[in-house]
């Protein structure tokens, strides 16, 4: 199975809705990542990840479907040299090392890339298969912060893991 990481496509919409439409999906996620997931969400998202300006948010294809998507942002000011590291994988693919290896490529897209010294992600902290993906491509637990994610109607902790340039080994 190959996994390949592209820009968004118009013609991605389908598939992006019919995967993106998933409360398994949205509850690990900003509520910027709706659920439902509609057509008029699909539209906005793929226009804002192709529109104008560096864009690093990338369709995770598989078989030459969308199937979730990753995406390297870059932040600015004294921050300028960390980005954040956010992806979803469709229900379907799941547990098949599809999301491992995406995160392995777009960190290795960044640090060839970009002048970024810091990926870090933020998972909460009851998606423990995020947790196992960062740490299987070498990101480390920097911190917990207790009680500050309030999705729906529950207090989760959230996580900050990390890969540092230094400690990346392309190899691995």
């Amino acid at each position: 199975m190959e996994v390949k990481l592209r820009s968004w496509r118009i013609s991605d919409l389908e598939d992006l809705v019919m995967y993106a439409n998933n409360w398994k999906i949205a509850r690990n996620l900003t509520d910027q990542f709706p659920y439902p997931y509609t057509k008029k969400t699909g539209r906005e998202f793929i226009a804002y990840a192709t529109g104008e300006g560096p864009n690093h948010i990338f369709a995770i294809e598989v078989d030459g479907q969308a199937v979730g998507g990753i995406g390297i942002h870059p932040l600015g000011d004294i921050f300028r040299k960390n980005a954040e590291l956010g992806y979803w994988l469709a229900e379907d693919f799941w547990g098949k090392g599809i999301i491992t290896r995406a995160i392995g490529q777009v960190v290795e897209f960044t640090f060839k890339n970009l002048d970024i010294d810091r990926i870090f992600a933020r998972p909460f902290g009851s998606n423990m298969p995020s947790q196992r993906v960062l740490e299987k491509n070498g990101f480390v637990l920097e911190a917990r912060f207790e009680g500050t994610i309030l999705k729906g109607d529950e207090l989760q902790d959230e996580l900050l893991y990390a890969l540092r340039r230094k400690d990346w080994n392309p190899d691995e």
